[in-house]
């Protein structure tokens, strides 16, 4: 990103969100990659790490089979193996094994799934799966990854020998360790280990009187080591064969190692996409951590988050059991501008730096915690001035902080630039602060950029209706309970509360009142509008929700008593076709009762087979004029009532689309969701699922 700075990531607090996706990385590639994790303005470069890490999480929560990625590195083993005449050790040909087997399993779980996981399967484009090279390990190696005693003729012998040789030693050390126990020589501990050696353990009293040689002694030298001397020349040869077993293991291993030697360029591909898979992999686990998804990606900067949530804060509020308010709100050319005002703690900072740090996050190619329908576009700039930032070493107040960001922010804001403005214009006195501050966010506006400003000044959220391409927002705030509510509403300016918020903290009200005296009553007046306006707003806020909680539980009432007398109709129309049915079927026993009695043993019975015949053909023929007839009233029904069923335009219900119900709702929604038969509507403040069956699709 052209630029983005560390003072933009430390106030949106991205070194954190680093930090949590460090926690998920293991290998040294993942963490040094989570390290420097930083924003890319070219969104090929992102987009394509999303929809990867998207897909991974689809794998992992679709239950597809699929090899755990998060294997050793064999770079190392790669540099060693590409020098001539060098030999890996055993440790190599397990990594260099497990790769192999790993990137088997992935390109057999990727197999024919082109179209549901195309970027997961574009890393095993040109690979194939390889058995000669886990195979030819598996010759040398067995499952504890140690090398079998049959990978030559001569470590048979050597293995042999040394067992033959470890069972008459064993013999010997036995049968010294018994003589001495019996002549009391030995101390409690009767032998130990020195030097991979079987040793007695004698008390130092009688240590001169045992042949052997001292390897040893105890701490407070009560106890002496002794090497039997009957055992001395056969752990001495145990020794040759040691060294004759690693030198046959190492000549096995030179003829291992030039014989895998030709799948270099192979183990250099397993490599990235074993690398490239475990970043993945971080990735997906931190957005499951984060109830993160995949947003719409768009190709300007603007953008419009749907129930967005602040990462950090969310988890926090999580593991305390606390509820977070998301946020919804966009940016778009025609209101590229907002200017959020409201009381303080009351959720603007938030709101400002959830925008920012999606956005930081996204283009560093991290999932968001926003709504799948939520759409961003993609900044070359992303720039902050959040919070008190006074410099003692270089003797800067906070106002000369600020004013020292803002002239970095002309020197770069344009078009592309999203500049996220925390207590704008705050830091000197009021009036000539506001001034210049009015003017900083019209410089601003002029350059073309993108911003979301928090403030408490009068000016900046007239200036900001007064301007075609910014818009006004203000957090929720209850007056009845004198809380905030923590949810943005766009298009209206909010009042600071500033009175009220003084009450909440137990300023007398006579305080108050004088404080409201020194004022230009304007100012008050104002204040107070803007505050009615407000409460007016959530009072209708909380009226339409209920109203329309109340109008689909009626909807799904009626429903179920449709369903319900569907269901009685249904049973009785059965009733009724199954005595039909029966009286047909005992007319039929009648008639064939008379054909039996007519019937005479010994004759032709020709009249009665004439009857017969005739009989069936009547019969044949009412039932073809009864299937006849029934498919004519099914279709004269269903004529009528397409006929009378008013234009839904169903077919046109999509995301974005404008809804009501159908059962005379006059409430208009958004569509932000679709599923098989459903949508997801937003009323207001209000989220439903829907059948589309009960909606209809409402021209803008």
């Amino acid at each position: 990103m052209a630029h983005f700075d560390d003072q933009t990531a430390k106030d949106l607090e991205f070194d954190a969100v680093k930090g949590l996706l460090l926690n998920h990385c293991h290998n040294p590639t993942a963490i040094d990659r989570a390290k420097q994790l930083h924003p890319r303005a070219n969104p090929k470069s992102w987009r394509q790490e999303l929809e990867r890490t998207k897909e991974f999480l689809n794998l992992r929560s679709e239950g597809v089979p699929f090899p755990s990625v998060g294997v050793e590195e064999i770079a190392d083993d790669n540099d060693r193996l590409a020098v001539r005449d060098s030999v890996l050790d055993e440790a190599s040909f397990n990594r260099i094994r497990t790769a192999t087997e790993t990137v088997n399993g992935v390109i057999e779980a990727l197999e024919d799934k082109v179209n549901s996981f195309p970027r997961l399967s574009e890393l095993t484009n040109g690979l194939e799966p390889n058995q000669e090279l886990p195979q030819s390990i598996d010759k040398v190696f067995d499952s504890k990854g140690e090398v079998r005693s049959n990978a030559s003729p001569k470590l048979i012998q050597i293995r042999e020998a040394k067992t033959r040789l470890r069972r008459n030693l064993n013999r010997q050390f036995l049968k010294e360790l018994k003589k001495n126990q019996e002549r009391g020589w030995l101390a409690d501990t009767k032998e130990g280990f020195i030097n991979q050696r079987r040793v007695l353990a004698v008390n130092s009293t009688h240590k001169r009187k045992i042949a052997g040689t001292a390897l040893g002694q105890s701490k407070n030298a009560s106890i002496t080591f002794i090497e039997p001397a009957s055992t001395v020349s056969m752990n001495f040869e145990m020794e040759m064969l040691k060294d004759d077993e690693r030198k046959e293991i190492h000549n096995i291993l030179r003829a291992l190692t030039h014989q895998i030697r030709h799948f270099l360029p192979d183990l250099r591909c397993y490599h990235s996409l074993l690398v490239e898979l475990d970043w993945v992999r971080a990735k997906s686990q931190l957005a499951r951590e984060m109830n993160a998804d995949l947003p719409g990606i768009r190709d300007d900067e603007n953008f419009h988050l749907i129930k967005a949530y602040h990462p950090l804060l969310a988890m926090q509020n999580t593991a305390k059991g606390l509820h977070t308010e998301p946020q919804t709100l966009q940016l778009q050319r025609k209101e590229r501008m907002l200017v959020i005002s409201g009381p303080n703690a009351g959720g603007k900072s938030i709101a400002l730096k959830t925008v920012g740090l999606l956005q930081v996050m996204l283009q560093s190619g991290l999932l968001i915690p926003a709504h799948p329908n939520s759409e961003m576009g993609c900044f070359r700039t992303v720039l902050t001035d959040i919070g008190d930032n006074q410099s003692i070493e270089n003797e800067l107040s906070t106002y000369s902080y600020r004013l020292n960001r803002m002239k970095g922010f002309l020197d770069v804001a344009n078009q592309s630039s999203l500049l996220l403005l925390d207590e704008f214009g705050t830091g000197s006195d009021p009036e000539l602060g506001g001034a210049l501050a009015e003017v900083f966010f019209e410089e601003l506006y002029n350059r073309g950029s993108y911003a979301v400003i928090t403030t408490h000044y009068a000016n900046i959220k007239t200036k900001a209706a007064q301007l075609p391409e910014a818009i006004n927002g203000s957090m929720r705030f209850d007056q009845e309970s004198l809380k905030p509510l923590f949810k943005l509403d766009i298009g209206t300016p909010g009042s600071s509360f500033t009175f009220e918020v003084a009450h909440i903290n137990g300023i007398d009200r006579g305080i108050i009142k004088r404080a409201k005296g020194k004022l230009d009553h304007r100012k008050v007046k104002l204040d107070e509008l803007i505050s009615e306006l407000q409460k007016e707003k959530n009072t209708l806020a909380k009226v339409t929700d209920r109203h329309l909680k109340k109008e689909l539980e009626l909807e799904q009432l009626k429903l179920a008593v449709n369903r319900r007398e569907q269901h009685i109709n249904d049973r009785a129309e059965a009733q009724h076709l199954l005595a039909e049915n029966n009286n047909e079927a005992l007319h039929r026993g009648r008639k064939l009762q008379q054909f039996i009695d007519k019937y005479e043993s010994g004759s032709r019975n020709k009249a009665l087979i004439e009857d017969i015949e005739k009989y069936l053909a009547v019969e044949k023929t009412k039932r073809l004029e009864n299937d006849a007839a029934k498919q004519a009233k099914k279709r004269t029904h269903s004529v009528q009532s397409s006929k009378r069923r008013p234009k839904h335009f169903i077919e046109r219900i999509k995301v974005g689309s404008t809804v009501r119900l159908r059962n005379g709702g006059k409430e208009r929604g958004e569509v932000i969701a679709m599923h098989k038969n459903a949508a997801s509507v937003m009323f207001g403040a209000f989220k439903s699922k829907i059948e589309l069956e009960k909606l209809s699709w409402v021209a803008n």
